[in-house]
Formats: C-alpha cells, sequence, structure tokens
C-alpha cells in the first residue's frame, strides 16, 4: 500500500476495537478453567491433563482452519469470513459455559478453535489498510489494545467467578457476539476487489501444503522456526499457569485473573512508551532478539518461584517475560507482513497463525507432561533452553524482500 493513502480511520478503529473485545473474550475464562474441569477429575494430576488437552485441542483445531481462513479472506474479502468466525466463537462460548460433561467442553473448544483461526485474517486486515514501513509501528498498537482487554478480561473473569464458575464464559459470549453486531454495522471491507485472490484452489486449503510452501521461502523459514521454538514454551505457561499457581500456592480465580493480567499491562506500558523508543534506535530482528532475551529471564524466574515456593519471584518473573513478549509480537508480525504482497497478506498471516497453532498444540500436552512427572519449575525451563535455541536461528535470518508464494 503506498505511503500516499492514508490509513482509513473507521477501518483502523473497527481493528482495533475487534482485537480488544477479543482479548477480553479469550483472556476472560482463563482464571477459571482448572475450576470448570475439577468436577469431571479425581485428582491435580487429571485436572492438569484435561486443562492442557483443553487448549492444545483449540490449537489443533486452529492449525487446520487458519490457512483456509486466511486464503478465503483473500479470496472473499475479510469482512464476511471475520463477521462468521465470531459468530461461531460467541456459540462455542456458550457451549463451554454450558458444560455438563468433558466432552461438552472439548465440543465447544473445539468450536472456538475452527473460528479461532480468523486471527490470520485480522491481521490481514490490518495488512491491508496500513502501509507497510508504519505496519511494526501499527502492529504494536494491536498488541497494546489486545493488552488492554487481556488486563480487563482476566480480572473481570476472576471477579464474574464469585457468581459462579461458567459466568466469565457466558460473559465472553456476550462481548463476541457485541463485537459481530458492531462488525455488521460498521466494518469496512479492507481487501479492493482487484487485489483479491483470482482462484481458490483446494492446494490453498490444505494446511500442511500451504506450511511446506512458506517454510520453503528461505527468509521467512527462520524467522517462523524461530518464533515456533518461542511459542511452544508460550503455550505450554498458558495451559498451565492457572493449575501452577492452585498447586503452587492455593490461589483463587480473583488472584489468579490479576496474574493474568499484568501480561496485559506490559503491552500497554510497553507499546505506549518503551516501543516508540525502540523503533527510533533498533530493527525490527533486533526488538524480536531483546523480546527473546526478556522472556529467558522471566522463565529463570518463574522456574525460581516454584523451587523457592515464593510468588513475589513470579510476579517480577510474569513481569519480566511480559515485556519481551509485548516486545516480540508486533517486531515479528511486522517482519512477517513486510514480506509479502497485498493479495498475500491473508496467505501469509494464515500459515503464521498455523504454524503458532501447531507449536501452541504441541506446548501445552509437553508441558502438562513434564509439569506432571518432572515437578512445577520443569515447564519454565523448557522455555529458557528453547528460546536460547531460537536467537541464533532468528538472527541468521535476512528480510526485506517481497516474495509470492506459488500454489
Amino acid at each position: 500500500m503506498s505511503t500516499k493513502h492514508p490509513v482509513d480511520k473507521h477501518a483502523l478503529i473497527f481493528g482495533l476495537i475487534s482485537v480488544f473485545l477479543c482479548g477480553i473474550g479469550f483472556s476472560i475464562i482463563l482464571p477459571v478453567v482448572p475450576f470448570l474441569v475439577q468436577p469431571y477429575v479425581g485428582n491435580s494430576g487429571e485436572q492438569a491433563t484435561v486443562v492442557t488437552l483443553l487448549t492444545s485441542v483449540y490449537a489443533v483445531c486452529v492449525f487446520f482452519a487458519a490457512p483456509a481462513l486466511g486464503a478465503l479472506s483473500d479470496k472473499y474479502g475479510r469482512r464476511p469470513l471475520l463477521l462468521v468466525c465470531l459468530l461461531g466463537s460467541a456459540v462455542g462460548y456458550f457451549i463451554f459455559g454450558i458444560g455438563g460433561a468433558l466432552w461438552v467442553l472439548f465440543v465447544g473448544r473445539i468450536l472456538e478453535g475452527v473460528t479461532g483461526g480468523s486471527i490470520g485474517a485480522i491481521f490481514a486486515y490490518f495488512a491491508d489498510i496500513i502501509p507497510p514501513e508504519q505496519r511494526t509501528k501499527y502492529f504494536g498498537w494491536v498488541s497494546a489494545v489486545a493488552g488492554a482487554g487481556s488486563v480487563i478480561g482476566p480480572t473481570l473473569g476472576g471477579f464474574l467467578a464469585k457468581f459462579g464458575y461458567s459466568a466469565p464464559i457466558y460473559f465472553g459470549a456476550i462481548v463476541t457476539l457485541l463485537n459481530v453486531v458492531y462488525g455488521f454495522l460498521f466494518m469496512p471491507e479492507s481487501l479492493a476487489r482487484q487485489n483479491r485472490l483470482k482462484e481458490l484452489t483446494l492446494i490453498r486449503l490444505n494446511p500442511f501444503t500451504q506450511l511446506a510452501g512458506i517454510l520453503s521461502m528461505k527468509s521467512l523459514k527462520r524467522l517462523l522456526v524461530a518464533a515456533f521454538l518461542l511459542w511452544v514454551p508460550n503455550g505450554s505457561l498458558q495451559a498451565v499457569f492457572s493449575q501452577f499457581t492452585i498447586d503452587t500456592f492455593s490461589w483463587k480465580p480473583a488472584v489468579i485473573g490479576l496474574m493474568f493480567s499484568i501480561m496485559g499491562v506490559q503491552d500497554i506500558v510497553s507499546q505506549g512508551l518503551i516501543m516508540p523508543k525502540l523503533l527510533k534506535k533498533f530493527t525490527d530482528k533486533q526488538i524480536a532478539i531483546i523480546g527473546m532475551g526478556s522472556e529467558i529471564i522471566g522463565y529463570g524466574l518463574i522456574a525460581a518461584s516454584a523451587l523457592f515456593s515464593f510468588y513475589p519471584l513470579l510476579i517480577a518473573g510474569m513481569f519480566i517475560f511480559g515485556f519481551g513478549d509485548s516486545i516480540f509480537g508486533p517486531s515479528f508480525n511486522g517482519m512477517l507482513s513486510k514480506s509479502v504482497a497485498s493479495g498475500e497478506q491473508g496467505r501469509i498471516q494464515g500459515g503464521s497463525q498455523s504454524i503458532q497453532a501447531l507449536a501452541r498444540m504441541i506446548g501445552p500436552i509437553l508441558g502438562g507432561q513434564i509439569y506432571v512427572s518432572l515437578g512445577h519449575a520443569a515447564p519454565a525451563f523448557m522455555g529458557m533452553i528453547l528460546i536460547a535455541a531460537a536467537i541464533p536461528v532468528l538472527y541468521k535470518s535476512s528480510h526485506g524482500k517481497r516474495h509470492s508464494i506459488a500454489g
């Protein structure tokens, strides 16, 4: 997109509101998932396993759905795709809230996962309306707005849990439905017809074919492999965190919600105060590496909190980890979006979301197993090792050219 065309303010506002509401809708359920699972399991080990499986099944569905949804948005536009997916997510939340049996919880998560693959289309939406040279800055705004939703979501979820563990789930469904209504009334289409995909083939809908095509691009391959190594332990941390705090510190939903909110606070502070200064001094890649180093330190403190049963170390670790995560995300998305032309944004973002989903499929299962078998600190140690391996991979990657993916 040329710098001569200003960013569409209505499109930008809708996109940021969508991200904010999605942040609330997703994060509001995090403090209560172990408590929803508890009636159907016999002990904390089984509870941790089921919680991580619920996270993984969501990621499995995103993995298969994201490339198809990204390609469909390249063909038919972002607006119809996003509205249908948001509606599906709301239905998934309602089913999850109703519960009554473990299989019902899994059905709800499956539906949320299939429609949750639309996050790639949301990033493609922003890539449509923002000039390439400004995308890292605007992706920072997206991260900050998502952070604001993530601050409110877990805290609100912990508070609403006083009215029943399903209350936050129903609230998340209502918030998502409100987003559907707002989008239907005000959302402009961002992808011009002349930039849309001319022909939609089955190859473009196949997640394995798309991943192979994306990973065949040398500059993208290292970037995505490095991100994969970071996303695996991140997915593990998100899945086991509530159970970790229950088992280690006997925390309740309200306190757990406040801890999740730290991540959102970090997004707001980092994007509002730190990221603009970093962008003046460092490249996207350098900022991403700084973020990865911060995550390693954060994981170290989280592991120490488990070893010494000292929660202040956990709080400090979450702040440092949250800072790293908050600056890695926009710098990574900036590098990714600049690598392809406008007609491929949905596809490349969908492929990226599939890889992230694959990591978040593996991470919770792996993290849950080592949490149960090797101890509460083990998932954090895994994070330190994998991200340390990811830094040299990202460092050697090169970017700047736009590519077209055959298929």
